[in-house]
């Protein structure tokens, strides 16, 4: 899948949450804190759920629930390619180490687990009444953003071109929805340039994870 489409008039509030990367108890202690109610609200994360902080697994128990949505971010994705084409050196050596210490059910249950991720859309579309808010993991890359037009990917997933121009004092823009919200390069506190709001503030590494309410 890669777009998905969300009506905002289905939630009270929602919230979108930058890069998790198993760190599931810091999740718990902001959705308390912000008072989110899993019966009104709605969570949306930039992708990258898995790997590198302590509770891969309490992260990807998310995608059960109903309150819960996520785009595919690059390390769900060789977390795919590993379990599917025996590409386990790159995941090994970016944080998905984790797995391959799992022994007997923890493993059958991680596979399980795991192979969910491959029903997670690259692209989120959100309506707002009129407005239209887009999230991704890395990138929406092109100058402007059509509901089910042909991306790239890799680059939905993976690229940095567009976060290291706004950083170098260019960019601008993108046409066709009013926000789009990004994860996957960890900045010490959340980059807003134009349209574009770059929210994984590196919760792994020790600092605060970004939780920002869109409705």
């Amino acid at each position: 899948m890669v777009y998905q489409y969300l009506d905002g008039e289905n939630w009270r509030h929602i919230y979108i949450v930058g890069d998790l990367h198993g760190c599931r108890r810091m999740l718990d202690e902001q959705l308390v804190a912000h008072h989110f109610d899993p019966d009104q609200d709605l969570l949306v994360s930039v992708g990258d759920l898995i790997d590198r902080g302590p509770d891969s697994m309490g992260c990807l128990s998310l995608l059960r629930e109903p309150w819960f949505r996520s785009v595919r971010g690059n390390h769900e994705e060789m977390a795919l390619n590993a379990l599917k084409q025996g590409q386990h050196q790159q995941w090994a050596m970016n944080g998905g180490d984790w797995f391959y210490h799992l022994e007997g059910m923890r493993m059958v249950e991680a596979k399980h687990a795991i192979s969910r991720c491959a029903e997670m859309p690259l692209i989120l579309h959100i309506l707002q009444n009129e407005r239209i808010v887009v999230v991704a993991h890395a990138d929406y890359p092109a100058d402007k953003y059509a509901w089910g037009a042909d991306i790239d990917a890799a680059k939905v997933v993976w690229s940095r071109g567009r976060i290291e121009r706004l950083q170098s004092g260019g960019g601008g823009a993108i046409g066709g929805a009013d926000a789009f919200y990004f994860g996957h390069t960890p900045l010490p506190e959340p980059l807003h340039r134009f349209n574009q709001h770059f929210i994984d503030t590196g919760a792994v590494f020790g600092n605060e994870l970004t939780l920002a309410r869109i409705q």
